[in-house]
């Protein structure tokens, strides 16, 4: 598995600011410079002269300010978008994780939307059912599980996404933080489950505004302001650089104590495991 972009741009060109479709009006909304094509068409160039390479064990960190572009990014790594110029290959199966209601169905029950996020990000149906009790079990949702989607809350709706998107088993995860409605210890358990959908995923980019969270899931990041690369390298160096010092020595912070606990965890591990041998 592997992702390759070159000089990839993304343009959306804007043919008549009063009339133009809904489509583009969207499109519209990515951020980045406003120029003009070989046509004189208006276009937001989104994405400028992007190139990056990943391969398996990759955990890479997107920063930078809302409408710079991490989002596109995303998009273009996820084949929704393809480049106007330049080039983009990734090869592998892709779970992209941008918006958690995405493949839900507001008549049908939480069982069986379960069952339908699973297979949208790529699962068989048969994969799913084996993972449904435990999704189940994570949701704290019980007989609500049995009802229509449209009689959940946001949170509860929430919850559900979140069980499926944690269950899964992608090769390439793109994920773009947008979780937030539910509450703080449910959230606890939830970055508990990325945590272990990282691990099992081949290769991570992640977008989020989340200094702690980025540093807990990944060691490289990307700057990217104004639909470009503006600095990338391990995630201490790159926050430093975006937000300033403050920032930079809060994510080393994070990092060393991080790596105390997996230190801590391989100590005790061993420590289980001569026991047992001289047991």
């Amino acid at each position: 598995m592997s992702i390759e972009t070159r000089n990839a741009c993304v343009d959306f060109p804007i043919f008549d600011a009063k009339t133009r479709s809904l489509k583009k009006a969207f499109l519209g909304r990515a951020g980045g410079a406003i120029g003009r094509n070989s046509s004189d068409v208006v276009v937001v160039e989104a994405l400028r002269d992007i190139t990056m390479s990943l391969k398996e064990g990759d955990r890479v960190g997107l920063v930078g300010h809302n409408g710079a572009g991490k989002s596109t990014l995303l998009r273009l790594l996820s084949g929704i978008y393809e480049p106007t110029r330049g080039a983009a290959r990734v090869r592998g199966r892709v779970a992209p994780v941008f918006d958690l209601g995405v493949g839900m169905d507001p008549e049908i029950s939480g069982y069986e939307n379960i069952l339908i996020r699973g297979m949208f990000l790529g699962m068989s149906r048969k994969q799913m059912l084996a993972k449904v009790d435990e999704i189940a079990e994570f949701t704290e949702l019980g007989d609500y599980l049995q009802m229509p989607l449209r009689t959940y809350s946001t949170g509860m709706r929430v919850r559900v996404a979140l069980g499926v998107v944690t269950s899964i088993d992608p090769e390439i995860l793109l994920l773009d933080e947008g979780i937030g409605a539910v509450d703080a210890d449910f959230m606890k358990k939830a970055r508990v489950r990325l945590q272990a959908l990282v691990a099992r995923s081949g290769i991570l980019v992640f977008a989020s505004h989340s200094n702690e969270f980025l540093a807990q899931l990944c060691d490289q990041a990307m700057w990217i302001d104004h639909g470009r690369i503006r600095e990338e390298g391990d995630i201490e160096h790159v926050v430093r650089a975006y937000e300033g010092n403050e920032a930079g020595d809060h994510v080393r912070k994070v990092l060393e104590e991080l790596e105390r606990e997996r230190a801590a965890q391989a100590g005790s591990g061993a420590a289980a495991a001569t026991g047992s041998n001289g047991g």
